[in-house]
Parts: C-alpha cells; sequence; structure tokens
C-alpha cells in the first residue's frame, strides 16, 4: 500500500474557485477604475500601479512578473531536487539510483537548478531596475520537506511527495501533429501520486546499493522515484520552453524581447537535456522497473521495436504542422499559444501536476491574478 500524501478535494475543482474569486475580484475593481489595484497580497498585484512610473508597458512588467513567479516556483522544486540528488546532494542512495539514468545526473541538477535560481534573481532585478515590483512569494513557503536524509526541514512553494506527471510531451515532440492546431495527445505512460525525491529514509537506506537493473524491493522502489524525477524534469522545462515562446509575443520593448527569448532558449536547452535522460528509465538494461508501493511500472519503450511514438532515442523535435496545415511541417517547440501554453494554461498545468498540493487559497488567487495579468499583455508598437 502506497503511502498516502493526498490531500481532500479536487486540484481542479479547487483551482476553478479560487479562479473564478480573482475573475470576480478583477471584474470589480474594472468596474470601480482600480483594476490590478487592490487584489488580495498586495505587494503581488501592483503590476498597473507600478508601471505607470517605470519605463516597461503595463504589459511587459505584467509578462516579467508572471515570468518572475514561475522562476521563484521552478527554483523552489529544483532546490528540493538539488538537495537530496545534486552534486553536493545528501542522500547517497537516491544519487546513486539518478545516475542509472545518466552518470552526470547530479551535475545536471545542480547547473538546473542554478539556472533557474539566476533567472528568478535577474527577472526580479530587473523589475526593480525599472522601477516596477518585484515578485516575492516567500508567505507561500508552507509546505513540508521531505524527510529522508540531505532535506532541509524548511517551508516549501511546491510539492514532489505524490506527483501526477502529463507525458503527452513525449508523445507530442514524436508526431506530425501540433496542439495548436487542434490535436491532442495520450502520454505513453501514467504516472499518479507518485513521489519523484524519497519521502523518508525508508525510500533510502544509507548503506543501500542501486544496481542496474533493481533485484529487492527497496531497491525498485527508490529507481521508480528516481525515474518520475526524470520524467518529471522534461515536464517541467518542456513547459517553460513553451511559456517563453508564447509570452514573447506579447513582448513590446525590445529589451524585454531580448529577456524572454535568452531565457526561453535555456528552457529549450534544459527540455532537450531532460528529454534524453528520462528516455533511459524506459530503455534497456534499466526497463522494467516497478514501484512495490504505488505499482507503478515503467516498461521498455523499445519493445516492440518500430514505435515511433515510443522510440527512445527520437528525442529531437519531430517536424510538425505550423501555422497552418497548407504549410509544410516545421520543427517547432509546440505548444505556443496562448491558450495552451499561456500563463495561466501553465499554472492549471501545475495544478494538475499536483505542484501545488496542498498550498492555500491566498496562494493559488495570487499566481492566478499575475497569469491572467500576462496574459492580457498585448504588443504595443
Amino acid at each position: 500500500m502506497a503511502r498516502d500524501v493526498s490531500t481532500a478535494g479536487s486540484s481542479d475543482q479547487l483551482l476553478d474557485t479560487y479562479w473564478r474569486n480573482v475573475v470576480r475580484r478583477r471584474a470589480f475593481l474594472k468596474g470601480v477604475g482600480m483594476a490590478g489595484a487592490a487584489l488580495p497580497a498586495a505587494a503581488l498585484f501592483a503590476t498597473n500601479v507600478q508601471a505607470a512610473d517605470s519605463m516597461l508597458s503595463k504589459g511587459d512588467v505584467a509578462i516579467l512578473r508572471f515570468l518572475a513567479a514561475a522562476e521563484i516556483i521552478e527554483s523552489d522544486l529544483w532546490q528540493q531536487y538539488n538537495e537530496l540528488g545534486g552534486a553536493d546532494g545528501g542522500n547517497a542512495a537516491y544519487i546513486a539510483a539518478l545516475q542509472n539514468l545518466d552518470g552526470d545526473m547530479p551535475q545536471y541538477i545542480t547547473d538546473n537548478t542554478d539556472d533557474e535560481l539566476s533567472h528568478a534573481a535577474f527577472l526580479n532585478a530587473y523589475l526593480r531596475w525599472k522601477g516596477a515590483q518585484p515578485v516575492n512569494l516567500d508567505e507561500f513557503r508552507i509546505l513540508p520537506s521531505s524527510k529522508a536524509a540531505g532535506a532541509r526541514q524548511i517551508g516549501r512553494l511546491t510539492n514532489l511527495q505524490g506527483l501526477d506527471v502529463d507525458l503527452s510531451w513525449y508523445t507530442r515532440y514524436r508526431s506530425s501533429e501540433n496542439p495548436d492546431l487542434g490535436d491532442s495527445f495520450a502520454g505513453p505512460l501514467t504516472i499518479t501520486n507518485q513521489p519523484a525525491i524519497p519521502l523518508d529514509d525508508t525510500d533510502t537506506p544509507p548503506s543501500m546499493s542501486q544496481p542496474v537493473p533493481p533485484t529487492t524491493s527497496q531497491q525498485n522502489r527508490l529507481q521508480a522515484i528516481a525515474n518520475t524525477a526524470g520524467f518529471h524534469f522534461g515536464y517541467i522545462e518542456q513547459g517553460g520552453s513553451s511559456l517563453y515562446t508564447t509570452l514573447a509575443l506579447q513582448a513590446s520593448s525590445l529589451q524585454v524581447l531580448r529577456i524572454v527569448v535568452s531565457i526561453g532558449g535555456v528552457e529549450a536547452d534544459h527540455f532537450s537535456l531532460w528529454h534524453d535522460k528520462a528516455a533511459n528509465a524506459v530503455s534497456q538494461p534499466l526497463a522494467g522497473v516497478t514501484d512495490p508501493e504505488t505499482g507503478l511500472t515503467f516498461p521498455d519503450f523499445n519493445s516492440p521495436p518500430g514505435r515511433e511514438l515510443f522510440q527512445t532515442n527520437k528525442i529531437l523535435p519531430e517536424p510538425c504542422d505550423f501555422i497552418s496545415e497548407d504549410l509544410p511541417d516545421c520543427s517547432v517547440i509546440r505548444p505556443s499559444s496562448t491558450r495552451n501554453s499561456g500563463a495561466v494554461a501553465t499554472i492549471k498545468s501545475f495544478v494538475a501536476d499536483q505542484l501545488f498540493r496542498g498550498q492555500s487559497r491566498e496562494f493559488f488567487e495570487a499566481i492566478m491574478a499575475l497569469a491572467a495579468a500576462a496574459d492580457a499583455a498585448r504588443r504595443e508598437l
């Protein structure tokens, strides 16, 4: 029986409730001429007010503030991975399981963490430099840490202890279809309520070895956790690739555009890296691991051979429909539409991932208001 880390209530239902509160609040403020000026957690919602005194458009400020919030959220989850499995991580057994995906995984995790921290720091510093309000989410660091060796016992923004990881990106990037043109994709694997980090030292006995393939129940449990992390890395970074691509189309300032496409390029670089490493979890000799607590199995995606939508060494985006089905297929980041990969879509995806399981109503309202403002930005020429 899996240890239960769920909470009561549907995340989708909770998000819909919080989103309706945000919409009603914004509609009321707009009616009295105060839209964006006095929402909950006032420091987070100063976009329009602060933009008036800056050299940036209101839309550019909204875009940068949401991206700063997104990078703070990413930094929080990557710091959790780094504490346990990074180059200086404190959990030897988890590190060994990650290294079964690639021997350089600890260094890659540390580098990715450093990148996200630098993005968050830069975006907030740039906002201050331009006279706009930066973003601070510290009041929402309320979620519990893992109890496994290596994890700092501090409040977190994000949950990694029971995830529903969307793997539709795996088949999407192997397909010639594009969600922006109405196509939908099913993932090759269902990951539900699965930890991506060890919950406690029961998952990671200090002296446990981690052979390939694992043999004992404990070794299989930990390898399944590490495999989940590998796929979660890819999920997070493909989302960032689409988000930055989408918001770049709404930027007005050339300097803001430069910032968005430059950071977005790093997100795409991250995705390519993690796409490759995740595939090792479902290739021989590691394929076949089953978590004895949750029943999650990582099968061999290359068996039978010839299934292009599963093939593990096809990690570069296949050419797909783009702009119009009347045009030739083109290898691109997709989706790149506000509806599918804008700020609100990103937060909804994070909620479905269970990344915010246990967060407060105030957090959901705050982050959704930031997302709505970013999606509402329009390019001014």
